[in-house]
């Protein structure tokens, strides 16, 4: 792998396998008595967020101290950034502090790769979602969760078809899956209203479609994404209502898909709106799991972008023979 890790479409294949059999063995902590390697040891992680985030902070942050790494939490409310701080001399000062790893989350698109190539810091960095850019590591604990579903430990996804709907506009996920999955070999088909798709989108490596109905029954995945209202300033669908009942995900629709079919959703869901209870809670939604599985894939991405020790990741392994 390269020293960063900015976008999805920067990994090969070989890289992406990489990180989820990396994960795959890492992964196998989760049912030790004592969930942690002296991997990253006397490493400093930083999570740098400007923006708001639940889920991705605490899977860093839990992912780096399962490496036993020291981790910094950094949120720009309440730091010198509200008081007008600039991104390079926010950047200047975790150099200064001996940051080794830097985990930005921000709101401007690019961000994460302006700080990699700035010659600002030091060591790496990993883009935990920039705008309405990418989200690369979400990308891979998805991948992951599909492989394990769909295909099984080792594999890629090839020949598989993964149908992502919703807000595409918006969405760092949906970029992020796009490229990770047509490197990985899946077949992916962006279901939206047309006002939901981005300028540019039929040069995207997919297809597109405006009839969920239409792709159901030949779906092996269906990756629901959450409407981002906050993101949007003009009406992009008339109604709610409208927009549930054309591209929402209910009981009728779930059974539609082949029994293999899993159904995914970056989170936080918006009931009732794009996904109903009934699929939210139902055993074919990989919420939960994908969460779980974050962890695993970040533990795999801080690991080799700072060059853990073989041997650590060994004591994870079976020992054979038994």
């Amino acid at each position: 792998m390269k020293r960063h890790l900015i976008s999805a479409a920067d990994l090969t294949r070989d890289d992406a396998l990489l990180v989820l059999d990396t994960a795959e063995e890492l992964a196998r902590l989760a049912d030790r008595p004592i969930k942690k390697l002296p991997t990253l040891r006397g490493r400093t992680v930083v999570n740098l967020f400007f923006e708001d985030s639940t889920r991705t902070r605490i899977s860093f942050e839990a992912a780096a101290k399962r490496l036993s790494a020291d981790v910094i939490n950094f949120s720009a409310k309440g730091s010198s950034v509200s008081k007008g701080e600039s991104l390079k001399d926010t950047a200047l000062t975790l150099e200064a502090m001996g940051a080794d790893a830097v985990v930005i989350r921000h709101h401007s698109s690019g961000a994460p790769h302006r700080l990699a190539t700035s010659g600002w810091i030091g060591g790496s960095v990993v883009n935990a979602g920039d705008g309405t850019h990418e989200h690369p590591t979400q990308a891979l604990l998805d991948a992951f969760t599909m492989r394990r579903h769909l295909s099984g430990p080792g594999r890629d996804l090839a020949g598989r078809r993964v149908t992502i709907v919703g807000d595409v506009l918006h969405s760092r996920v949906a970029r992020s899956n796009v490229h990770l999955l047509g490197t990985l070999g899946a077949q992916v088909t962006l279901v939206a209203p047309p006002t939901l798709l981005p300028v540019g989108v039929e040069t995207w490596p997919c297809e597109v479609s405006y009839d969920l109905d239409g792709v159901l029954a030949k779906s092996d995945a269906v990756m629901m994404l959450r409407v981002q209202s906050e993101r949007m300033n003009a009406a992009f669908f008339p109604t709610e209502r409208e927009y549930s009942r054309r591209y929402g995900l209910d009981g009728t629709r779930m059974a539609a898909m082949p029994e293999h079919a899993i159904v995914m959703h970056p989170g936080p869901m918006n009931r009732g709106m794009e996904i109903t209870a009934e699929v939210a809670d139902s055993p074919r939604c990989t919420v939960v799991e994908q969460v779980a599985n974050g962890v695993s894939i970040r533990m795999s991405v801080l690991y080799l972008l700072l060059g853990g020790s073989e041997s650590a990741i060994s004591a994870v392994r079976p020992e054979e023979g038994r």
